[in-house]
């Protein structure tokens, strides 16, 4: 590519700029830039005035840059600007350019220090300038003003991050010598976007306003705090120099005599200075864009594709058929159906890494949401213990029972069961509220048709919601049969057996043949078969007999009288066919709610 091929990139990039400004659509591309990063104060706008060799910037106390200024100089034998928002107007007074910014800031961000991420362009044709871009973004503040948000930090970091980021663009991080370098908020915005400072290019200001017997050598020979493309040193008018009008011309003048005369600067002299970094901006710039043009090109080219595929779809449009508005609506409404079914059943295309949502969601809801209620449901021993001798006692009325009733158990089983409701009804609650997210989701592609989106997402919800109070009406129904019939012949139900066998595995008993129950002392009297009165036996409760022994001697007895009460949950027998009816209700408890029945039984 030949030098002047050269020269006439960054003119041709300026014009796609200009182009996509007026679009409104300068995010397609990342286009070759330089984007202007510091602190207030820093010098960023005397930089950009000794470019051009006008006072044309606004200035003041505060945020004064606030929009992005895509500033393109342009190398011209006349002397002028333009603003794309004012075609057709030059402007040669550099003081109307001033007003003009001044007033196209306002009229977007308004009167007082508010800021906006719209840029303004503006062109400067002359002939004491190199063809550059450079975008000058708002100094970075920490202290809001006026009707500022209070986050006016964090809206300025977000719109100079914007810029940053891009790979395509080079970052010139001006930096006041008269601070500590390693606190600069341009290197360190700089140095989170470009860690190994490949893009960046640092610009040290206010060389001539550092502590006597200090100097900034060790930076600007690149030794410091390295940069790939290193640091340039330059002096820029003062306030007083600027409330006195100084020249600007003399102002370069005078910064050429400060580096040569200085001794730290003197060696080094011959690459510092307003027009040394204005050479160095217009190489760098030249460079990058050849560098990454080649790359650019295969993006512009793949838009290109992808819009010309738009435009074959409406070749054979016809505005005044009344039929396709009919054609568009139904097409929108079988892809918003098409898309909601994707995202419940499950699709490969355009899978979301970042978080669960439509069908994954419902899946876990029933899956891992619904088991955790259950388990998370508040269970009280105390209070079933009391439940289960109060049904036992209310159901026998004034009469001792010899058995248990079926009653009791059914009763205590049923409230159980009734719990679920709750759980089941706020599973339905969350499925139906993931659904309507779904729904939100796939009305997205129907924003262009705000009417269309807002009916679409109205119509879906509502239908949803109806939905709703039939699913609960079926879930209470499905939990209702289950209470109005206790089925214990079903396979699943544990029973007698199976109630002895959880219980001795959850409290780690070994059983072997005929688990034995319980055993101990029992005083028996039958008058039929004894004589002498009541006698003192070791019995033994298993699972299928009670036994008593004396003296080696098994006894099978019908008629028992047990001596001492045994008690379990608050009832109390002497009877010996209520005394094994209680074990058998004690073992059952314990296979049925584990660790909800104590594991000692007294008698």
């Amino acid at each position: 590519m030949g030098n002047r091929e050269m020269e006439e990139l960054i003119p041709l990039v300026n014009r796609l700029q200009d182009a996509f400004s007026a679009l409104g659509q300068s995010c397609l591309l990342e286009l070759p830039q330089i984007a202007v990063v510091g602190g207030q104060s820093a010098g960023k706008s005397s930089v950009l005035e000794n470019f051009v060799g006008r006072d044309f910037l606004p200035r003041g106390s505060g945020i004064v840059t606030r929009r992005p200024l895509v500033l393109q100089l342009v190398t011209s034998k006349a002397e002028y600007a333009e603003f794309l928002h004012c075609k057709g107007k030059k402007f040669t007074d550099f003081d109307e350019v001033r007003h003009e910014i001044e007033a196209e800031t306002d009229r977007v961000t308004g009167m007082n220090k508010g800021i906006s991420s719209i840029p303004i362009n503006l062109r400067v044709y002359s002939p004491h300038v190199l063809n550059l871009t450079l975008i000058d973004l708002p100094g970075i503040t920490k202290v809001p003003v006026g009707d500022q948000p209070p986050d006016i930090e964090y809206q300025i970091r977000e719109m100079i991050m914007q810029f940053i980021t891009r790979e395509n663009c080079l970052i010139l991080a001006v930096t006041p010598a008269n601070t500590d370098l390693a606190n600069s908020d341009a290197l360190k915005l700089a140095k989170e976007v470009d860690p190994q400072g490949l893009r960046t290019i640092g610009v040290i200001t206010k060389l001539d306003l550092m502590d006597e017997g200090t100097d900034a050598r060790d930076v600007l020979e690149n030794k410091l705090l390295p940069l790939r493309r290193g640091y340039v040193g330059v002096v820029n008018r003062s306030q007083k120099d600027i409330d006195g009008k100084k020249d600007i011309k003399a102002a370069m003048v005078a910064e050429r005599k400060f580096f040569l005369s200085h001794p730290a600067y003197r060696h080094i002299a011959d690459r510092m200075g307003t027009p040394h970094l204005q050479k160095v901006l217009n190489q760098q710039l030249t460079n990058h864009i050849r560098d990454t043009l080649p790359n650019f090109r295969n993006k512009l080219q793949g838009q290109l594709l992808s819009i010309e595929h738009e435009v074959e779809a409406y070749k054979n449009f016809k505005p005044e058929d009344p039929t396709r508005k009919t054609k568009a609506l139904l097409q929108m409404v079988q892809q918003f159906a098409v898309d909601f079914e994707k995202r419940i059943e499950g699709s490969g295309d355009q899978v979301d890494t970042l978080e669960l949502s439509g069908g994954a969601k419902i899946n876990r809801i029933f899956h891992e949401r619904f088991p955790f209620e259950i388990v998370k449901m508040e269970f009280n021993e105390k209070e079933l213990r009391r439940e289960i001798s109060y049904a036992i006692k209310n159901i026998h009325g004034i009469r001792t029972g010899l058995f248990t009733p079926d009653m009791a158990f059914e009763a205590i089983v049923k409230k159980q069961i009734v719990k679920l409701k709750g759980p089941s009804l706020k599973s339905v609650d969350l499925v139906m509220q993931e659904l309507i997210n779904t729904v939100k989701k796939c009305t997205k592609k129907l924003a262009n048709f705000p009417r269309l989106c807002e009916e679409t997402e109205r119509i879906v919800a509502n239908h949803i919601r109806e939905r709703e109070g039939k699913t609960k009406d079926q879930v209470l129904l499905l939990i209702d049969i289950q209470v109005s019939y206790i089925n214990t012949n079903h396979e699943d139900f544990i029973g007698f057996a199976n109630a002895q066998q959880r219980s001795s595995q959850v409290h780690k008993k070994t059983t072997i043949g005929n688990q034995v129950i319980r055993k101990g002392w029992l005083t028996i009297s039958n008058i039929g078969i004894m004589k002498g009165g009541s006698k003192g036996y070791w019995f033994v409760l298993t699972a299928e007999s009670l036994s008593w022994y004396k003296d080696d001697e098994r006894i099978y007895e019908d008629d028992l009288q047990v001596s001492q009460p045994y008690q379990f949950l608050g009832v109390a027998t002497r009877s010996s066919e209520d005394f094994g009816v209680l074990l058998l209700l004690e073992c059952s408890f314990r296979a049925l709610l584990p660790g909800c029945v104590g594991s000692e039984m007294r008698p």
